[in-house]
C-alpha cells in the first residue's frame, strides 16, 4: 500500500533528523486538524447508521446518512484546504513541509474517492429495490472503504501532528 510507504519513509526521516521538523518550521496548529478529525470520525458512526437502515429496508434512512456522511466528509475536504491556504510553509520549504503535504494530500485523494463511492451509493439507491437488506454489497463496500480512510487519518493525524 502506498500510505504504508509514505508513513515508513515518513517515520525513517523523522528518526534520522536530528531535529523534526527542521528549525525554522512553523508548528502546526492543532485545532482545525482536530476538529476535521472528529468530523470524519463522526462520519464513520453517522454512515454506519446508513447501512443499519437498509438491513431493515429501509432505503430513505440509508439515503440520509449517506447524505449526512458525504456533507461531513465534503466539510473535512474544505477544512483540509483551508489549513493548506493558511499554512505558514510551502510544498518545498523543506522535507517536513514536502512530507506534510504529499501525505495530507494522499489521504485528501482517498477521502474524495470515498466520497465519489458514497454519491454512488445515493445515485443507485434512487433506483427501485436497487439496495435492500438482502442487497446491500455497495453500501458495505463504501462503508469498509470510509473506515478504512478513518483509520489512515488517525495514524496520520497522530503521526504529524501529535508525535
Amino acid at each position: 500500500c502506498h500510505l504504508l510507504g509514505l508513513f515508513t519513509a515518513f517515520l525513517i526521516y523523522r528518526t534520522i533528523m536530528p531535529v523534526w521538523p527542521p528549525e525554522g518550521t512553523p508548528e502546526l496548529e492543532l485545532l482545525l486538524p482536530g476538529i476535521n478529525t472528529i468530523i470524519l470520525i463522526s462520519s464513520s458512526f453517522v454512515m454506519h447508521k446508513g447501512q443499519d437502515a437498509i438491513k431493515k429496508n429501509d432505503v430513505k434512512g440509508l439515503q440520509v446518512w449517506f447524505a449526512i456522511t458525504a456533507v461531513m466528509g465534503a466539510i473535512f475536504l474544505v477544512g483540509q484546504l483551508y489549513e493548506y491556504f493558511h499554512l505558514e510553509f510551502g510544498l518545498k520549504t523543506n522535507l517536513f513541509a514536502s512530507a506534510f503535504y504529499v501525505l495530507t494530500g494522499f489521504h485528501g485523494l482517498h477521502v474524495t474517492f470515498g466520497l465519489l463511492l458514497i454519491l454512488a451509493v445515493l445515485w443507485r439507491s434512487l433506483q427501485k429495490d436497487h439496495y435492500s437488506q438482502e442487497s446491500l454489497f455497495g453500501v458495505e463496500a463504501a462503508e469498509l472503504y470510509w473506515h478504512f480512510v478513518d483509520v489512515v487519518w488517525i495514524v496520520l493525524f497522530t503521526l504529524v501532528y501529535l508525535l
